[in-house]
């Protein structure tokens, strides 16, 4: 994708914004599993290493998983800051849909294994596969190869578990606390039951007791009423 016209540079910064305001909040609360789709694409988050200010730094990508391996690609080329960090440590964690993993990042220089790996990344791209101008699906191998010339291509080789959303660091917690609050909030709105309610504003009053024996209209104190 370039970057050094208006429109790649207003599609850069439109992509960053939506990643760091959206993609990364809702994978850090664990809810990666729910947004991947045809449409949009298929999304992982890459949490690489600053290598100038050695925080922990967030980037979603476009992936696929292929005999193992995890692949992605950098569209803005070399420039991509996700990419320049793995090079500088290439031991990154990946916060997959399905987990968290722990990986390796490794340039791809194999033409074969290149070619495949991002015809498959960009059809798991959703619209974003076709923002180079043609169609990853019908597109032939040349065309593919000329028009992805530059741009790197990462195996991601898998070398164990990473820090998901619902361990320490992760925002998993942020949900149970929202759902804790919201249903506080419902119980200390509830109005309490009127035990005795205010005849004279309105409400209604307890029916009378029954008169205990001894006590009917027509009786003598003291005396049980008679049945005629």
């Amino acid at each position: 994708m370039p970057d050094n016209t208006p429109l790649g540079r207003c599609l850069r910064r439109g992509f960053r914004f939506f990643n760091r305001g959206v993609m990364v909040p809702l994978f850090r609360l664990g809810l990666g599993p729910l947004l991947g789709n045809p449409l949009t694409g298929y999304v992982m988050v890459l949490k690489t290493t600053g290598r100038k200010t050695g925080r922990v730094r967030f980037a979603p990508v476009n992936y696929a998983i292929l005999d193992g391996q995890v692949y992605c690609l950098a569209g803005w080329g070399q420039i991509a800051d996700w990419y320049r960090n793995l090079r500088a440590q290439p031991q990154i964690e990946l916060l997959l849909p399905g987990g968290p993993v722990a990986v390796v990042a490794e340039d791809v220089a194999d033409p074969d294994e290149r070619l495949r790996a991002t015809r498959q990344v960009m059809q798991n791209g959703g619209f974003a596969g076709f923002l180079l101008g043609f169609n990853p699906f019908t597109a032939p191998d040349a065309v593919l190869r000329e028009k992805t010339e530059g741009l790197p291509v990462v195996r991601l080789r898998p070398i164990g578990l990473g820090s998901g959303a619902g361990d320490p660091g992760g925002w998993l917690w942020m949900l149970s606390a929202v759902a804790a609050g919201w249903l506080a909030l419902r119980w200390a709105r509830k109005p309490l039951p009127r035990l005795l309610p205010d005849a004279g504003r309105g409400g209604r009053t307890s029916p009378p007791a029954p008169p205990l024996p001894g006590e009917g209209s027509h009786s003598p104190p003291g005396r049980l009423p008679l049945p005629w």
